[in-house]
């Protein structure tokens, strides 16, 4: 009997054909991305890329079940890559060991699956796809857990609320007076001790940053010297020997002197590998950091004691201080079977069918609770701006071009620039106020393959929505841009047509028109999406922060 012919008697060899055919990208292989890519491979998804950052720690063996402990330090994707193909040898999986955010993921990139499925644990990587998502018109299934509680839902273009409808807390902060002078609670001894203390003794002070780069040794010492200089160590050693400066000595002579020593002994370095050197390097916090905890429990408890404050255990202060958001094996398994159902639904044309899904021990008997998706938030900045791709030589096209012939669609006098702001990645290229980049070409702005550019009309309103336009580099002879999206694609054969000049008087310029050469992009057969059919709903459960 067929391997998979189970799944095609229960859903059918219409959906079964659907999903051995369909491409999936999968975001994220920690606690709910190695259960989420068994289970795709063992219902017959058999084309999946699998993307992830991150090398395994011993601490995620636990829930992690594709990695054991031979493969701490190595890639996620590519060992559960390695490890699911176990279950299904016939799957094709493609891991990259790579952050989702590269270049090399661009809009083209995404276009090219059927589905896309997240499982990650962190608020920038997951705007980043959803934005991605949307430009590029593919179905998104969001997910995420937290302890036992987990969610799945599904965002679509135009028709539900995307990842950022909803606001999402902000990181909680201390005020410095309470952490430096009036800690009342156990977490402000801890944030005092991590934060401030540990920065100050193992950090770099803010006035010897311009000082790191410093020659350790005299390059030119003979070995007569350094021989003179080893036994006057020795003997200076032996005689602190029972003094409060003996250890002082005695370390800096080991780790510190007799390193520096054999660096200049350039003979040594030459059939190996010279050791990477950093004499002045700061620590950062890791919570996976043995000594570093240690340093924070004894420290804070310390603190706390002086204040009259309950002390913590080692395994508390690790939480605390960690930011550490305890994952539950089931709760992450409940999550991967929920994401691959609503899967099954969109890829069978069913998104009426389609659900938000919760599961929270609070509220049984049931445990596992739907409801149905909501309409994208009309006050979203997001999903509510046009989204648009936009092929173009990045090497050639200016600022000037981008607003002159893309935004405004067509070439008036030098002096007429819509009145818009330009973003990227959070900075302001362009703005009425700001036009000192206009000439500049996208590639000296740093606008490349892969970036996201902002465009928000001065005056907004129903007809006048901000665009996203992502940017991929072409090298065209036969074209000088090409935009597809929310807009109709058109073509230009040349920077200086002339199809859309318009030459006319200020006597013969109607007010209403003078007023729409301000708007970008509104020329003859385009199609501008609006929502005016959009309605706001109440409010949903709060939505959970939702890592993995």
């Amino acid at each position: 009997m067929p391997r998979f012919s189970h799944y095609e008697a229960a859903l059918g060899s219409q959906l079964f054909e659907k999903i051995r055919n369909c491409r999936v990208l999968m975001v994220g292989a920690g606690g709910i991305g190695c259960e989420l890519l068994k289970n795709l491979v063992m219902s017959g998804f058999n084309k999946i890329e699998l993307v992830d950052l991150d090398t395994i720690d011993l601490s995620n063996l636990n829930r992690q079940f594709l990695f054991q402990k031979q493969h701490i330090k190595k890639s996620k994707a590519q060992v559960a890559r390695e490890s699911a193909l176990k279950f299904n040898p016939n799957a094709s999986i493609v891991a990259h060991h790579a952050n989702i955010k590269d270049p090399q993921f661009n809009i083209e990139w995404f276009k090219s699956f059927d589905i896309v499925m997240n499982a990650l644990d962190n608020l920038d990587a997951r705007r980043h796809v959803n934005t991605m998502c949307l430009v590029a018109n593919i179905p998104l299934v969001e997910s995420g857990s937290e302890g036992y509680l987990g969610q799945v839902t599904i965002i679509k273009k135009g028709e539900t609320e995307c990842y950022e409808c909803q606001p999402k807390p902000t990181r909680k902060t201390y005020p410095v007076c309470t952490i430096r002078s009036t800690p009342s609670s156990p977490i402000h001894c801890i944030v005092w001790a991590k934060s401030y203390l540990f920065n100050q003794l193992f950090g770099i002070p803010e006035d010897e940053d311009e000082e790191l780069d410093k020659e350790l040794n005299d390059e030119n010492a003979n070995e007569i010297a350094n021989l003179k200089a080893e036994t006057l160590a020795l003997k200076r050693i032996r005689e602190a020997m029972g003094s409060q400066e003996y250890p002082k000595i005695t370390f800096q002579k080991i780790f510190n002197d007799d390193i520096n020593r054999l660096l200049t002994m350039e003979d040594m370095w030459k059939t190996r590998k010279p050791p990477a050197t950093n004499p002045d390097a700061s620590l950062t916090f890791d919570k996976d950091d043995i000594d570093a905890i240690d340093f924070i429990t004894a420290t804070s408890n310390l603190r706390a004691r002086i204040f009259g404050i309950e002390e913590k255990t080692r395994f508390q202060v690790k939480a605390m201080a960690g930011n550490i958001i305890p994952a539950i094996a089931t709760t992450n398994a409940i999550v991967a079977g929920m994401i691959v159902m609503q899967a099954f639904k969109v890829l069978n044309g069913d998104f009426k069918e389609c659900k938000t899904v919760y599961c929270s021990p609070d509220r049984r008997p049931k445990s596992i609770l739907s409801e149905s998706l909501n309409k994208p938030n009309v006050e979203c900045s997001v999903c509510q701006s046009a989204h648009v791709t936009l092929n173009v030589n990045v090497k050639k096209v200016t600022l000037r071009d981008f607003l002159k012939e893309v935004v405004q669609g067509h070439d008036e006098d030098e002096n007429d620039i819509c009145e818009v702001s330009v973003e990227e990645g959070g900075r302001i290229i362009y703005d009425v106020e700001y036009d000192d980049n206009l000439d500049a070409t996208f590639e000296k702005l740093n606008i490349t393959d892969g970036k996201m550019v902002k465009v928000t009309p001065e005056n907004e309103d129903e007809e006048n929505c901000p665009t996203v336009f992502a940017i991929t580099h072409r090298q065209s002879p036969n074209t000088w841009f090409q935009i597809d999206g929310d807009i109709a694609p058109r073509f230009h054969t040349n920077a200086n047509s002339n199809a859309h000049k318009r030459k006319l008087d200020d006597s013969e310029v109607d007010p209403q028109e003078e007023s729409s050469r301000k708007r970008p992009a509104v020329i003859e057969n385009e199609v501008i999406v609006q929502d005016d059919d959009l309605i706001m709903t109440e409010d949903g459960p709060q939505r959970l922060i939702v890592i993995d």
